[in-house]
């Protein structure tokens, strides 16, 4: 057979070799392919190279900047959480469960005494600035307090222990039985003539929110009697967590 009728046999062998060879010659897929596209979209690559240092040392510093970047937006979610979670306190201090304290009634046995001010324990605006940044009403707080000052007192001079132990927790019922046992049915009649209250302190103790208001006025505990200055603190507890109202967990004298 003539050799030119053998060299088309011969073209069709070589084309599937060197399609092989072209397949062989592409290289594998790397992960650093797209980094090393950001690094020339930047420049950091042509930047890198005018100094003498190769590719490679470009890439490693674009890992570097997308590490940054993701713990920046980390650090920025992180932070609003955060701060909304922190807002969440200051609507639980509100004094909405003494102005409902006939439909709310609270559960004394849920608290403890709260701790008197003072000691050890950090400065005392410390807490109140916290919760008033939180949005806790002060004075909101002050003037529901002022008006179950005045039930408090009523009560006490009737005898009504359903209205003392709704407002008081154990011990301070228990020391206010003690005081009507020891006025033996003696008529007692207490006219507040002036009444000033405000929030000095907020904190959180023993899984319950303890707020302190200092009161101030003036009170006649006898009819043909002058009126007497007062000056007290009451420390005021709820739990953190449940639906229980505001107990009088202390009364301390300021002087």
């Amino acid at each position: 057979t003539p050799p030119a009728q053998r060299q088309p046999a011969a073209t069709q062998q070589q084309a599937p070799a060197a399609g092989a060879a072209t397949a062989a010659a592409q290289p594998k897929r790397s992960w650093m392919g797209p980094i090393a596209g950001l690094a020339a979209g930047l420049g950091l690559a042509a930047l890198f190279s005018a100094f003498g240092l190769g590719e490679g040392f470009a890439n490693f510093v674009m890992i570097l900047l997308l590490a940054a970047a993701a713990f920046f937006v980390f650090r920025l979610i992180f932070r609003r959480g955060a701060n909304t979670a922190a807002q969440q306190p200051a609507r639980d201090l509100q004094y909405a469960g003494a102005a409902a304290g006939a439909a709310q009634p609270a559960r004394p046995q849920q608290f403890e005494a709260a701790r008197p001010l003072g000691g050890g324990s950090a400065p005392a605006q410390s807490g109140l600035d916290k919760a008033l940044a939180s949005g806790f009403d002060a004075e909101g707080f002050a003037r529901q307090a002022k008006l179950n000052f005045i039930r408090l007192q009523a009560a006490n001079d009737v005898g009504n222990l359903d209205d003392l132990r709704e407002f008081t927790t154990p011990e301070v019922f228990a020391e206010l039985c003690m005081q009507l046992n020891e006025r033996k049915g003696a008529e007692q009649r207490t006219d507040v003539v002036e009444l000033n209250a405000q929030v000095i302190d907020v904190a959180e103790e023993n899984d319950r929110y303890v707020v302190s208001v200092r009161f101030t006025g003036l009170l006649r505990e006898q009819a043909d009697a002058a009126p007497e200055a007062f000056d007290e603190i009451w420390h005021l507890s709820k739990p953190l967590a449940g639906s229980g109202g505001w107990l009088i967990a202390g009364i301390q004298q300021s002087h």
